[in-house]
């Protein structure tokens, strides 16, 4: 889902972004200029953007989770969720951070997106959420205390500068080592975009290596 059927689906205001260039490549995969420094410099770094209320994401979850148990040791991988400026993404994003503190991100991750798009819940409200996870999770106040804390909300501005910076348009995208971009509008497929996010991990590992 590019950002533009987001923006309508959800109503959102649209946002300008920072200057950071995008260099158009003839492979299926864009190049950040400047290239965003990660989070662990020992590791190549994938991350996944997404949000709750995208199909294509949810259809594209269960490859990425088969994909993740095969990563090499030297590859970290990380979802990170849109928010562009909306309050429903924000909130979506909210639950998704409040999860992963809590512990419970493996038990409620898929169930959110069913939640969202087949049962239309309110889970981008505080409300919404507590009435749903209880008895979802062995501690829903544990997880609601997530929720509201401190933590998740640094993580939640943490999203928004990373997807600002890296000029994120639609979702699911793939971001590799802070510098290549590619989602299956750009490689033609949901599996061809994990194929080429291995093409582009083993450029990165060369990349390291040459330096």
């Amino acid at each position: 889902m590019n950002r533009r059927d987001a923006l309508k689906q959800l109503a959102v205001l649209a946002v300008a972004l920072p200057s950071t260039s995008v260099v158009w490549a003839k492979d299926p995969f864009l190049v950040l200029n400047p290239a965003q420094k990660t989070d662990n410099p020992a590791k190549i770094e994938v991350i996944e953007f997404f949000h709750y209320g995208c199909p294509h994401c949810r259809d594209f979850d269960p490859l990425v989770e088969g994909w993740v148990k095969k990563l090499p040791a030297d590859v970290s991988f990380r979802q990170v969720p849109a928010i562009w400026n909306n309050a429903q993404l924000g909130g979506l994003a909210r639950l998704f951070y409040a999860a992963e503190v809590a512990g419970e991100l493996h038990a409620v991750h898929s169930k959110v997106f069913a939640a969202v798009q087949d049962e239309k819940r309110p889970l981008h409200t505080e409300e919404g959420v507590r009435e749903w996870i209880e008895g979802k999770v062995a501690d829903s106040k544990k997880f609601m205390d997530a929720y509201k804390s401190f933590g998740v909300n640094a993580m939640l501005q943490r999203a928004d500068q990373l997807a600002r910076a890296m000029k994120i348009q639609g979702v699911p995208t793939m971001v590799v080592n802070g510098k290549y971009v590619t989602s299956a509008s750009l490689s033609g497929s949901h599996e061809n975009t994990l194929k080429t996010v291995d093409q582009l991990v083993a450029r990165a590992r060369q990349e390291r290596g040459a330096a």
